[in-house]
């Protein structure tokens, strides 16, 4: 494994030694933290210690929580907490690549990837997924993009449930991706945001993987479904040579960055206890909106839209005629119907006629607006019949 040039691992120097076998009897007359000078604010958490890779005691209560979630154990050594899964990406790009270099994402996908690998100068390759039914990764293609491009390719990016398609990653999919990234160096990117609201299948989670180097991202943002909830985590696992070299090189990144707020981990505790219920709440939601998007479907006057089922996530992906234009639908949905949906070009799918419904929305508003979504698309086929 061969990390980027801009993440150094970096050896302490004489200072910063000395300073270690004594701070506990220096006065150090360059301390610029006020917080250990009487100068601390009422509203701030108390004394300010800066710690790369998030307040320990955070990390501690959300190991736990990982371990009891996974049934097995999460070292908080191994866990950086910070802003965003979106962050997470970045600090990732920044430790693999170099300017020029690349990683794999699937496609169809979440197109933030590309927009964040080229801030950091990075490029995408797409590997793809195929609908027959079900979504399938094609293990061939990845393979042959890996042999291809294995001088600058560095990681393999894998979303477990993937965004848009709702596919959890399949038994051998996950032994072919594993062995693709031992064959060719790459570290292993997970995404398991959405991993635990399952609607029509279930998974096996990468993160703790330790037979390659592995990045397992999740945050609280999906756990709670809270979008406020700026708290993301970023999970190390595979050999312990190579973890170990990544999390010090990761150190240096998180510390360019500064710390997790201590306003925010002091909320941890809480925001933790709260997870299993809210997802609860958030799966009755889907599964209800999903069940009501298929009643709808079904009695459609056309009988030209079908829905592919997704297995996991919040989202679904709804299939029409493909001679449909996808942007004068969703124009015409807002300018005659005041409603709006996404286009499937947006996630890069690699046919036309999809557009990518929430299943969160409040039954009854749901309800009334999938019903205008399929009242509309049954007038166009009709209209061109």
């Amino acid at each position: 494994m061969r990390f980027s040039t801009r993440a150094p691992h970096l050896q302490p120097n004489s200072i910063s030694i000395a300073f270690e076998s004594h701070q506990g009897t220096l006065v150090n007359l360059s301390d610029s933290n006020p917080t250990r000078h009487s100068l601390c604010s009422k509203s701030a958490p108390g004394l300010y210690h800066a710690e790369a890779r998030g307040d320990l005691a955070s990390r501690k209560l959300l190991a736990q929580f990982l371990s009891n979630r996974y049934r097995g154990e999460v070292d908080p050594n191994r866990l950086h907490l910070l802003g965003s899964t979106s962050a997470a990406y970045s600090w990732l790009i920044k430790l693999l690549c170099d300017p020029g270099d690349a990683v794999l994402a699937p496609r169809p996908g979440y197109p933030l990837i590309s927009n964040l690998a080229a801030l950091e100068c990075a490029e995408v390759l797409d590997y793809t997924m195929h609908w027959d039914g079900s979504w399938w990764i094609d293990t061939a293609q990845l393979e042959t993009l890996a042999a291809e491009n294995q001088e600058r390719l560095k990681a393999l990016i894998v979303i477990n449930p993937n965004n848009p398609t709702g596919s959890y990653l399949a038994k051998d999919e996950r032994t072919k991706i594993i062995s693709i990234c031992r064959k060719y160096h790459l570290a292993l990117i997970a995404d398991e945001v959405f991993f635990e609201y399952e609607l029509n299948g279930c998974g096996q989670r990468l993160a703790g993987e330790d037979s390659v180097l592995t990045f397992a991202l999740d945050g609280l943002s999906k756990n709670l479904g809270a979008p406020g909830a700026k708290l993301a985590w970023l999970q190390t696992s595979g050999p312990k040579e190579q973890a170990d070299e990544a999390l010090e090189r990761l150190d240096l990144i998180a510390d360019s960055y500064l710390p997790m707020s201590q306003l925010i981990t002091a909320q941890l505790p809480n925001l933790l206890a709260e997870i299993p219920s809210q997802q609860k709440r958030i799966g009755q939601r889907t599964r209800r909106n999903l069940q009501t998007l298929k009643e709808i479907v079904e009695f459609s006057r056309t009988g030209t839209i079908s829905i592919l089922s997704p297995e996991g996530g919040w989202n679904v992906l709804l299939r029409f005629p493909s001679f449909i234009d996808e942007e004068n639908l969703v124009l015409e949905l807002i300018e005659k119907h005041q409603i709006t949906v996404q286009p499937g070009y947006f996630f890069d799918l690699l046919i036309d006629g999809f557009v990518s419904l929430s299943l969160l929305l409040e039954p009854k508003v749901f309800r009334h607006a999938a019903n205008k979504l399929v009242m509309a698309i049954d007038e166009i086929v009709e209209a061109n019949s």
